[in-house]
């Protein structure tokens, strides 16, 4: 026994003690978390309020998705950039400049008095955004001690899964209290605590502007051009009919050829933008893989529910914020104890916990009625708020195990970009889930619904005996009234029926990214002795 105690001695004698995070660096930290909520926060914050954003500007409603169309596209293009932008200007100077920028272009929108403006406004409010969300992710992981970083990926969990999930109550209430232009406005309070917190806490370096010459432009063009066009058919072709429309399918040959450019650019280029090369790595590429159908079930979630209660409730903006609600503010009280599970449990089955859970509740909500509301949907919500919590952290370091510190940098870009791009891609395939499956369902309830059914004739005549008592007079004139009655109950069934199918769906896909999680690697086989 003795003998063993010296040994323990000696070991801890020679094993320096890990230190701790300083004050400054979780100021840092926590400044650049204040950015990453507000930039993810800031993609659904519009959605439960683009009618009255739409009658602000004088535009109509299919032209009004361009007004979160265009924010995607620049958000998208700039996140894996922002480490090539890090370096060259240092995460100082770039993530200031950007914050500066990002505040203007959001009292700008504010101001937007047509489509075109706010198209422009919208997209450059996005595009320095972006850089918000990377670098809280690598700042976690360059300043942070290991046995720390639990907790600051935590913290970025939150913001990444709890910003998408109360942008809509936010931005609803807003509206319905203060107008829309206050969505835009709110920036600044965020904002300016962010300054404030980083201001005095980021290093002075020394800028590397010789990165500039040796920049990959081409393939920095090249995505560009082919996420802007990706981004733009998904967002727009469910409503142009998808490729029977010339403009979907000559901007999906554009992007399909730009990206393929930029692909092979970036695999075969000595300093490459964007270290596609990362996904060799099989944690990584498994990880992102699971990343990407978290980020489609984050934002269709957030696109199924919202437009199911406006279609078929009439849910106001507020109302359908506060019914989103249960679904972001339980997350508050759930976060803070994952860095506690994962001391005591393997991330991957904390993972896989998460997706199911977060399945289940999707799948909860696949017998919807036309009588489903507010108080139906809170179960589910809660069920999701404590899936979507104990998911993303985990998760995030699974992927980074293999990954050198060096190089987290490079890896948060693509890691945190793949999953808004599966937002993207998530939300438009939801939306021609429900488009298609509203059409079938209609046309097998239409099957049933004949004159000849004796149930469908029963029905005719006892809503046309209520119309005439309430009024319609005319027996003919009330009859008509009746089966218009009788077809708004069919298309009303059929769109809640089509809903139901978006959540399986849902429910599937997270199923799904749970088994990409069991394949990932607990540690880095390269460095385990």
């Amino acid at each position: 026994m003795a003998e063993s105690d010296q040994a323990d001695a000696a070991l801890q004698a020679v094993t320096p003690k890990e230190r701790n995070a300083s004050f400054r660096e979780w100021v840092s930290v926590f400044g650049c978390m204040v950015g990453a909520l507000i930039a993810v926060l800031d993609i659904q914050i519009t959605n439960s309020s683009l009618p009255e954003i739409e009658g602000g500007i004088g535009t109509g409603s299919d032209n009004g998705t361009w007004i979160s169309t265009s924010y995607l596209i620049g958000e998208i293009i700039m996140i894996p950039l922002t480490d090539y932008f890090s370096r060259v200007f240092t995460v100082r100077r770039f993530l200031l400049t950007s914050v500066g920028l990002f505040l203007a272009f959001s009292v700008a929108c504010a101001f937007a008095t047509n489509l075109s403006q706010m198209i422009v406004l919208r997209g450059l409010q996005g595009f320095w955004g972006g850089v918000m969300i990377p670098i809280a992710f690598a700042r976690v992981l360059t300043t942070l001690p290991k046995h720390q970083q639990p907790v600051g990926l935590a913290v970025f969990a939150m913001t990444a899964t709890f910003g998408p999930s109360i942008g809509p109550t936010i931005g609803g209430y807003l509206t319905e209290n203060y107008g829309w232009q206050y969505i835009f406005f709110i920036n600044l309070v965020p904002g300016a605590l962010m300054l404030a917190l980083l201001y005095p806490t980021l290093e002075q370096q020394k800028m590397n502007l010789g990165l500039l010459k040796q920049g990959d432009w081409w393939g920095i063009a090249f995505m560009s051009v082919g996420l802007a066009c990706l981004q733009t058919v998904l967002d727009e072709g469910n409503q142009n009919d998808w490729f029977g429309s010339p403009f979907i399918v000559r901007l999906s040959i554009i992007a399909a050829m730009a990206l393929a450019i930029f692909v092979a650019i970036e695999l075969k280029g000595r300093n490459p933008a964007v270290q596609l090369r990362l996904l060799v790595h099989r944690n990584f590429a498994l990880g992102t893989l699971a990343n990407i159908g978290v980020g489609i079930a984050l934002f269709g979630s957030v696109y199924v529910l919202p437009a199911y209660l406006q279609q078929v409730q009439g849910y106001n903006a507020e109302q359908v914020g506060f019914v989103l609600a249960w679904a972001g503010l339980p997350q508050l009280l759930i976060i803070p104890f994952v860095p506690m599970l994962q001391k005591h449990f393997d991330a991957r089955a904390i993972v896989c916990t998460g997706l199911v859970i977060f399945a289940v509740s999707c799948i909860m909500n696949v017998h919807l009625s036309a009588d489903s509301g507010a108080n139906q949907f809170m179960p589910s919500n809660i069920v999701r708020a404590l899936g979507q919590a104990i998911v993303l952290a985990p998760l995030a370091g699974i992927a980074m195990i293999g990954i050198p510190k060096e190089m987290s940098g490079a890896a948060s870009g693509v890691f945190n970009m793949m999953r808004n791009l599966g937002g993207a891609i998530g939300t438009a395939a939801l939306a021609t889930v429900i488009t298609k499956r509203e059409q079938y369902h209609s046309n097998i309830i239409g099957q049933s619904v004949t004159a000849y059914d004796s149930t469908v004739e029963q029905f005719l005549a006892e809503a046309q005996h209520r119309l005439q008592q309430q009024g319609a007079g005319d027996p003919a004139l009330a009859r008509h009234q009746a089966e218009a009655l009788l077809g708004r109950l069919v298309e009303q069934q059929s769109s809640v029926m089509a809903f139901s199918d978006a959540f399986l769906v849902l429910g599937c896909i997270l199923l799904a990214a749970a088994v990409a999680v069991v394949f990932t690697r607990t540690r880095d086989p390269v460095n385990t002795t």
